[in-house]
């Protein structure tokens, strides 16, 4: 049997890795999409790194900011491989300030790198899951599109909005094969948390129920079961993945 593709954008960061090698030991073929601001060389030592640790994952480079580079991206990557089977929109930046403060290139760069984005790739690949009957739609929000988080208003509201994209999408495939669901991260000890002051990140643990910061591998798992065959009756869904630290 032909190994479906799963195409992981933001594949070559913290949460990225752990799912592509989740869904590689699921039996896909794993594409990381990459960007590093056209840093080929930073790509091609983490391929080599996962190589070594017997990962076969390809890359393909992308802005996700720009539609014609996305298409660029897709088409690469039919090239290589065929069409695309499951998308896990994964990339996504941070532009921290209190709004007061926060310039219009800080929300534009952020909604459209973690919002706009997720239309462009999903716009990208649908037709051919559509063709095919089958696919695999997976938005990576976050807690903090959940509940809101100070001097996050640009990243809340792409987050956020992604509940809305995912919901209406859903609706529009639903009887054609493919699911289109949302998971959202709490804390997470990937080097963005770890890189916080001790002080700091230990007042964050202490807030999160069951008393640790998640792994990468916690977010991994829950893409890996909305990816399968038998999750065919999820749909428009979101799962919290923070520990309890936010319930509702």
């Amino acid at each position: 049997m032909t190994k479906r593709i799963a195409l992981v954008t933001g594949g070559t960061g913290g949460i990225g890795t752990a799912i592509c090698k989740q869904l590689h030991d699921d039996g896909y073929q794993v594409v990381a999409g990459y960007y590093h601001g056209g840093n080929h060389d930073k790509a091609q030592t983490w391929q080599d790194k996962l190589k070594e640790e017997g990962y076969d994952i390809a890359l393909a480079y992308g802005n996700i900011r720009d539609f014609a580079s996305c298409e660029a991206c897709i088409e690469g990557i039919r090239k290589d491989f065929g069409t695309i089977d499951v998308l896990i929109n994964n990339g996504g930046i941070t532009r921290d300030t209190t709004l007061r403060k926060m310039s219009p290139e800080y929300w534009h760069d952020v909604i459209e790198t973690n919002l706009t984005s997720v239309f462009y790739m999903t716009r990208l690949v649908i037709n051919d899951m559509l063709e095919k009957k089958w696919g695999r739609i997976v938005n990576i929000s976050s807690i903090n599109g959940e509940k809101g988080q100070f001097g996050q208003a640009n990243y809340s509201a792409a987050k956020a909005g992604m509940y809305g994209f995912t919901k209406a999408v859903a609706q529009e495939v639903a009887s054609k094969g493919i699911t289109v669901n949302t998971v959202s991260p709490g804390y997470i000890a990937t080097s963005m948390i770890m890189d916080v002051p001790e002080e700091i990140r230990e007042e964050i643990r202490k807030g999160i129920p069951v008393g640790r910061f998640g792994e990468p591998e916690d977010i991994a798992r829950v893409v890996s079961f909305l990816a399968e065959d038998k999750a065919g009756f999820v749909t428009g869904a979101n799962i919290s993945a923070n520990g309890g630290q936010y319930m509702h």
